[in-house]
C-alpha cells in the first residue's frame, strides 16, 4: 500500500508551521517530512524535529549524490527533502507530509503529480507584516525583503489543489484536516487501503 503524498506552502508568517502542528497532533496516519537546511536554528528549534541542520558542504555534497527530492535557496540559505526517506515510508503505507516553498513544490510534483498541493494565505498583507513583526526575530529591513518576496511566493498559488485562508486558526486547522481526510476517500486510496473488503462486496 503506498501512502499520499501531501505539499504545504505559505508564505513566511502566514501560519503555515502552526497549522502543520495542529494537524499532525490530529492525525497519527500521518508523517511530516524533516527538511536538511543551511540556516541556523532558531530559538527552540531541534535538530532531527525541526529540521536537520547542516553546513553549506555537507548539503552541496547531498545535492552532488543527488540524495533531495526536492531542494530550493530561500532568503539566502538551501533547503532541501530526502527522496529516500519519502520513499520508504510511504511505501510503508503513511501519508507524508512535505513543508516546503513554492521551488520545492514544482519539483516534487514534476516527480510525483499524484501530490496533493495546499496553499495558505493570510488574510491581508498587513497581517502577514504584523505576524512577521510579532515574531521578534528579524530586523525592519529582513521584513521588508520577506514581505516583497511573500508576493512572488503567493503568485504561484495557481499551481495549487487547494487554498487555505488562514484569517481564523482554528477554522484553518479544520479546513486543513478536511483536506487530508477527503483526499483519503478517492476511489484509488480507497481502492488499496481496502482492497480485500471490496472484493468481497463485488
Amino acid at each position: 500500500m503506498t501512502g499520499i503524498l501531501y505539499i504545504v506552502t505559505a508564505a513566511s508568517g502566514a501560519g503555515k508551521t502552526s497549522l502543520v502542528r495542529a494537524l499532525l497532533e490530529s492525525d497519527n496516519q500521518l508523517r511530516k517530512s524533516v527538511s536538511y537546511t543551511t540556516r541556523p536554528a532558531r530559538s527552540g528549534e531541534e535538530n532531527g524535529i525541526h529540521y536537520n541542520f547542516v553546513s553549506q558542504q555537507k548539503f552541496e555534497d547531498m545535492l552532488k549524490q543527488r540524495e533531495f527530492l526536492e531542494h530550493a535557496e530561500v532568503h539566502g540559505y538551501h533547503y532541501g527533502t530526502s527522496k529516500i526517506w519519502i520513499e520508504r515510508a510511504m511505501q510503508s503505507g503513511y501519508d507524508m507530509l512535505l513543508e516546503i516553498d513554492w521551488q520545492g513544490a514544482q519539483q516534487v510534483r514534476g516527480i510525483f503529480p499524484q501530490a496533493v498541493g495546499i496553499f495558505i494565505l493570510p488574510p491581508s498583507l498587513a497581517s502577514l507584516e504584523e505576524r512577521l513583526k510579532s515574531r521578534g526575530q528579524d530586523n525592519p529591513e529582513v521584513i521588508a525583503n520577506r514581505l516583497k518576496a511573500a508576493r512572488v511566493e503567493m503568485s504561484h498559488v495557481h499551481e495549487f489543489d487547494y487554498v487555505i485562508i488562514n484569517d481564523m486558526f482554528e477554522l484553518a486547522v479544520q479546513d486543513l484536516v478536511c483536506i487530508v481526510r477527503g483526499s483519503r476517500l478517492k476511489l484509488k486510496p480507497q481502492l488499496e487501503r481496502h482492497r480485500d473488503l471490496i472484493n468481497r462486496l463485488m
